[in-house]
């Protein structure tokens, strides 16, 4: 009976500090949830260029060599002439005030897309504005991106994301149906409703080209290894909802989009209809 006890003592710890670290990985793959630990002022001791510094497990932002957002740019583009797979349905879903964003969270089986044979379940939906990506040096009014989470059997998180680019015209029509539950929000951090069944599809994804690179989340950790893929038609939105989405939120920015970060050695796919250019 002593051997048993000695044993638990010792096997407890271990299992504990494996529980601990197995689930860190899936922790450093998200985004960080608490819009007090950061935010957008350019000069500010928690601005853009201080994150890779606030904490040691942001340290990417600020050393790491594949982060988000760049600049789409034809000279570094090579033109792939493949389609692209995407399948999404109606699920449950919440909006959520996250402070330095509005964020819509699926529950149950709201999707996916395939990238390279793997599929890619969609879990949520935020806004920046201005858009943080740009296209031939332009910067667009405000950008959704959609993140999608694939669990590997190691337990690793991948992620992938969806961008679109918007710039001021008619009313989006999928923002039109959220503006009553957003504007309750306006000021009341972290707060969540419950929006029903919700379908991505009306946010109208599908385009005939769209860029792809490897990249990283755009707010703290930075986490490398994302797979981009931009849109490359810009939607239109208007200045109202745009405006919205900022005062919604209690960050006290009039922006939440992180400056332009180096291409390095990175190039940049071209997916869509046409003659594939190595």
């Amino acid at each position: 009976m002593k051997n048993k006890s000695k044993s638990f003592y010792i096997f407890a710890p271990l299992l504990f500090a494996f529980l601990i670290l197995s689930g860190s990985k899936s922790i450093n793959a998200q985004e960080v949830e608490d819009e007090r630990e950061f935010d957008y002022a350019e000069r500010g001791e928690k601005g853009p260029r201080k994150w890779g510094m606030l904490r040691p497990e942001w340290a990417a932002c600020n050393n790491g060599t594949l982060q988000s957002p760049i600049d789409m740019c034809n000279e570094r583009v090579k033109i792939i002439s493949k389609p692209e797979k995407r399948n999404y349905r109606v699920s449950n879903a919440t909006v959520r005030n996250r402070g330095h964003d509005i964020q819509i969270q699926w529950f149950g089986d709201a999707g996916s897309i395939y990238i390279n044979g793997s599929e890619y379940p969609l879990r949520y939906a935020h806004w920046h504005s201005p858009s943080e990506h740009t296209i031939h040096g332009r910067r667009y009014d405000m950008e959704l991106h959609l993140v999608h989470l694939n669990t590997d059997p190691n337990g690793k998180v991948r992620i992938a994301v969806v961008g679109i680019l918007y710039k001021i015209g008619k009313p989006n029509g999928f923002l039109s149906k959220l503006m009553k539950n957003i504007s309750s929000m306006i000021n009341k951090g972290d707060e969540e409703i419950n929006i029903g069944m919700v379908d991505p599809n009306e946010i109208r994804v599908r385009t005939k080209r769209f860029y792809r690179y490897k990249g990283s989340l755009t707010i703290p950790p930075c986490t490398e290894g994302v797979i981009w893929t931009i849109s490359k038609k810009v939607k239109t939105v208007s200045n109202e909802q745009v405006k919205l989405l900022r005062e919604a939120v209690h960050d006290y920015a009039e922006e939440n989009a992180r400056p332009l970060q180096k291409l390095n050695s990175r190039h940049v796919d071209l997916y869509g209809p046409g003659r594939t250019i190595n």
